[in-house]
């Protein structure tokens, strides 16, 4: 299938030097890169484990502790919290956070 792209002239010549370098055609490369990018996106390897993600990245602060990723679920309710102290504040009323109810 055949489209129309706008690069900008610095990359298209990026591009083009590349090509060049490599003994390939501009469409070749653009096409390997596309079909890269595709295939890390989609998380689709040569294992057959298309669509899975890895697991979430553990940051380690200068002092060298590691902080663990947050679950999804404790996320979530702090998500729900926040939005209820907006719609709360939205409608003129103070909104007491979950954790601080009866």
């Amino acid at each position: 299938m055949r489209t129309t792209v706008d690069l900008p002239d610095e990359l298209y010549r990026a591009l083009k030097a590349r090509a060049a370098l490599q003994g390939t055609t501009l469409r070749a490369l653009i096409r390997l890169f596309v079909e890269r990018g595709l295939k890390e996106v989609s998380g689709g390897g040569e294992d057959g484990e298309r669509g899975r993600r890895g697991p979430p990245p553990v940051i380690v602060p200068p002092r060298g502790r590691p902080i663990p990723a947050t679950p999804r679920e404790t996320l979530r309710r702090m998500e729900e919290a926040e939005d209820e102290a907006r719609r709360g504040r939205s409608a003129g009323r103070q909104c007491v956070a979950p954790s601080e109810r009866p």
